[in-house]
């Protein structure tokens, strides 16, 4: 039987304790200012459940992808004055990427990082799924624990791949259909049918025999498209594709297409069709996970299914489940950011929850010394 994973509770007392705390502060920024402070605030409750305590909390984190060295545009200055307002007396240490060893799992970097330190707690969903030295390091000889943040994502996450509430829907999009290619299979085994959408309907399409046009498209994986289609149809599984689509013609102009696209056409988005196809699935599910636009949603031209989606996914009295990343951003986008039951702060850490229902990090904690 799997050891369960240790929660604040079970450091016991931790008053007077200096605890380091991973979080995940990897906001986006603009010339030097935040303009999402989503992740910050989401790490409060822990940190506040510790200082309430009596523990003098640490926080650690990665910002961008400084690739070992110092920048100065990865500095953690403006993430650390944004804490201090919301978390006075809360210490935040430079960005962990500044350093190689984060990234290599060091063990000389997680010495140095737990120096004087009494406990770790993980609160970086975001980075759970990544094995470096401060998410899977001072599990090794701290008592450590997961935070609330982190604790909330497992349950919601192990309860869809493990007990959801059926119709259970997953919507997938963006633009590979290999990057999300275990992720498919997994949810395949325990989803009713799975919508997809986005730049990877255009391999599905070609498995079936439609022509795409220029759309993005991978040649390779169109043999996994059928036999997706074929083992899913077998198992009594609906994979939704589109039945319209919207882009542009030969000439660069906006176009709606059914779904033969014309030679040189490219296709950005899914048509009216199909985002009420795809609504009426949502509605009529006790469950729905959603990971990746259904398509170029930055361009006005194209998010309008991507918009329908993100209303249907409102309105729905389904219990709803968004996988971070752009469709997490196209919800804030749209306003409907309140109107989903959870929004991850991980989309890889929670597609690959769902994949193979551990992570790096929560491994980590089951076996540290207090676990």
């Amino acid at each position: 039987m799997t050891r369960p994973i240790p929660t604040l509770t079970d450091l016991g007392d931790v008053r007077g304790k200096r605890v380091l705390v991973r979080t995940d502060f990897n906001v986006p920024m603009e010339n030097g200012a935040i303009t999402d402070d989503f992740r910050i605030r989401a790490a409060l409750p822990t940190i506040n459940w510790l200082t309430e305590r009596g523990a003098t909390v640490v926080t650690a984190s990665h910002l961008g992808r400084p690739k070992g060295a110092p920048t100065p545009k990865y500095s953690m200055d403006a993430v650390r004055v944004r804490l201090a307002e919301l978390a006075p007396g809360v210490e935040l240490l430079e960005n962990l990427r500044f350093d190689p060893g984060e990234e290599a799992n060091d063990a000389a970097f997680v010495e140095r990082l737990v120096q004087g330190i009494d406990m770790y707690v993980d609160d970086a969903f975001g980075a759970c799924h990544r094995a470096h030295a401060s998410i899977v390091g001072p599990p090794r000889t701290l008592p450590s624990a997961m935070g609330l943040l982190l604790q909330k994502e497992v349950e919601v996450l192990l309860g869809l791949r493990n007990n959801p509430k059926r119709p259970f829907v997953a919507i997938l999009g963006g633009s590979k259909i290999s990057d999300k290619l275990g992720v498919v299979e997994a949810l395949l085994a325990v989803v009713d049918s799975l919508v997809v959408g986005g730049a990877m309907c255009f391999t599905f399409l070609a498995a079936q025999g439609y022509p795409v046009g220029d759309s993005l498209w991978e040649p390779d994986q169109v043999d996994t498209c059928k036999r997706l289609l074929a083992e899913s149809a077998a198992n009594g599984k609906t994979i939704h594709l589109p039945e319209d689509l919207v882009g542009v013609d030969a000439t660069g102009r906006f176009a709606t297409f059914g779904v033969r696209l014309p030679e040189g056409a490219k296709g950005f988005d899914i048509g009216p069709g199909t985002a009420a196809a795809f609504s009426d699935v949502i509605m009529e599910a006790r469950t729905v996970f959603w990971n990746g636009p259904m398509g170029m949603f930055e361009d006005p031209r194209f998010e309008a299914g991507t918009r329908t989606v993100a209303q249907a996914m409102a309105d729905t009295s389904a219990f709803t489940v968004v996988g971070g990343g752009d469709s997490a951003a196209a919800l804030a986008q749209f306003g409907f950011a309140d109107d989903v039951d959870h929004v991850s702060t991980g989309g890889g850490a929670a597609l690959e929850l769902l994949e193979l229902g551990d992570l790096p990090g929560l491994e980590a904690l089951r076996g540290a010394p207090n676990a």
